[in-house]
């Protein structure tokens, strides 16, 4: 048995087939494009990312003989997305999680004294990082695409829920309360859509999709629409979500790190949604098939990952993400460069969108080497910042840091993060976890394991980064740097 996961993240499609000791038996990935119609604003076309789920999907299903027999799916979080419930199309772009135009919607409910209430009910914050402001720019700014809303033929929803519709033809329209829980919209202690939150965003409840379980059969693939294959889908989370769950993460306490895109640290709470505070958000994990709910602390960065990117295709100075690593160990330290990442403005714990990217200390002396190496640094940093808010907000330090995503299979990153930490970081064998988890959640729903403790045993060290000196001038001055780039956009 073997189990197809679609892992839909915010630069490309990963698929892979699991097998039933937890391995990649095969891999498929496809990039899409990324959209920047004006300063601040990221948009994804929702037909691309139809398309490269299939590339990825078939890629992946021709490198191996083994048929799978469900389906897993993982996804960028937070990003609306439009659909025509019987065609499949959309009537506009998706705007993505990292977007900041309505930063402005964000000021004007702040100020209106509705914060409070939000994150009460939600266990988030007023940001435009998240689903229900963008829906609110949708109906204010594009009322053609919006007028399909209102008369029931366009259906909303985040990436999670479009996949669905589009591999089960229209028949499905489904989130799970994981992927839910981000969108401002779901009541997160009542495991249910807040029709006071839609109704302060001005999104009709009827537009919504219905929120089921993260694991258990929801509906079928469509041959027809989906590589000539149907098979269950019967496995859903947000990919912070999933890559818990792929991380092993089943207890209060455990926590995780996904180096992406941006950067997302969870700590399991279990049934407790804790209220949020230090800059963190409350946010559920998943929800079982009896409907109860486990939930998290979660410290959302938005820019890590795509700092590299941006090395690469925004600078030129590197030509693969892999060459950050042994051009930062050219050098010692950064030579008292401070790179402060917040190129879509600053997540946790100081969540400023109108902060800007930029970098001090530079001198005469400054080479490429310095910034890559202010660059690792940054991450860790960020992340520092992060655990150190859940230690407040917790009570208790964080024992040891499992981490995943891309940049984790950077050694001199992880060591960093360690001594940063001053905590061991484990980086498991396989680091694709966020479709792992989907993969399990999905396996999970229809047999092909039968508890969380039989998952346990698939989990596998790669290496282990134990702390040593921790840099406490330079984290110094990243504290500066960070205060410094707050607010830069509303000196334009």
């Amino acid at each position: 048995m073997s189990v197809l996961t679609i892992d839909a993240g915010t630069t490309g499609v990963t698929a892979l087939v699991v097998g039933v000791d937890g391995t990649v038996l095969a891999r498929g990935y496809q990039e899409f494009a990324q959209h920047f119609p004006e300063t601040g604003w990221v948009e994804h076309v929702p037909e691309e990312i139809w398309q490269a789920t299939l590339s990825a999907c078939q890629s992946a299903l021709d490198a191996t003989p083994e048929a799978p027999t469900c389906i897993g799916i993982t996804n960028q979080r937070e990003t609306a997305v439009l659909w025509n419930r019987k065609r499949g199309s959309s009537p506009r772009r998706a705007i993505v999680w990292q977007d900041r135009r309505t930063a402005g919607i964000c000021t004007e409910l702040r100020d209106a004294g509705h914060e409070g209430r939000v994150t009460d009910i939600t266990g988030l914050r007023l940001d435009p990082y998240f689903t229900g402001t963008k829906l609110t720019w949708m109906k204010r700014n594009d009322p053609r695409a919006w007028s399909g809303v209102e008369s029931g033929e366009t259906a909303i929803g985040t990436v999670d829920s479009y996949i669905i519709a589009r591999l089960t033809g229209g028949a499905r329209h489904c989130t799970d309360a994981s992927n839910a829980s981000r969108t401002l919209l779901y009541d997160i202690r009542a495991g249910r859509w807040s029709e006071e939150m839609c109704d302060l965003f001005g999104v009709p409840m009827s537009a919504l999709p219905e929120v089921v379980p993260s694991y258990g059969v929801v509906g079928e693939s469509v041959p027809d629409e989906f590589l000539g294959l149907r098979l269950p889908i019967a496995g859903i989370a947000g990919d912070q979500q999933a890559a818990m769950f792929g991380q092993n993460c089943y207890d209060p306490g455990h926590s995780k790190c996904t180096y992406g895109t941006g950067s997302f640290i969870l700590v399991n709470t279990g049934q407790q949604a804790i209220a949020p505070e230090h800059g963190l958000l409350s946010t559920v994990l998943w929800q079982h098939p009896d409907g109860k709910l486990d939930y998290a602390l979660e410290g959302s960065i938005f820019v890590t990952g795509a700092a590299v990117q941006w090395l690469r295709d925004g600078l030129g100075m590197i030509d693969t993400a892999r060459q950050t690593e042994a051009l930062a160990r050219t050098v010692s330290d950064s030579g008292g460069v401070v790179f402060v990442p917040a190129l879509t403005g600053m997540g946790a714990p100081d969540w400023d969108p109108h902060a800007r990217g930029s970098i001090f200390g530079i001198t005469r002396g400054t080479g490429r080497a310095h910034i890559a190496r202010a660059t690792l640094d940054a991450i860790a940093f960020e992340v520092r910042d992060v655990v150190e808010a859940m230690a407040r907000a917790s009570g208790t330090q964080l024992p040891e840091l499992r981490v995943d995503g891309g940049a984790s299979g950077n050694n001199l990153l992880c060591q960093i993060q360690a001594d940063q930490l001053g905590a061991p970081v484990a980086r498991p064998q396989v680091q694709e976890t966020t479709a792992l988890g989907a993969a399990f959640l999905a396996g999970l729903g229809t047999g092909v394991w039968n508890s969380t403790d039989e998952l346990k045993h698939t989990w596998q060290l790669d290496r282990r980064f134990d702390p040593g000196a921790r840099d406490e001038a330079g984290y110094r001055r990243w504290r500066v740097a960070v205060e410094r780039s707050k607010g830069w956009a509303d000196l334009a």
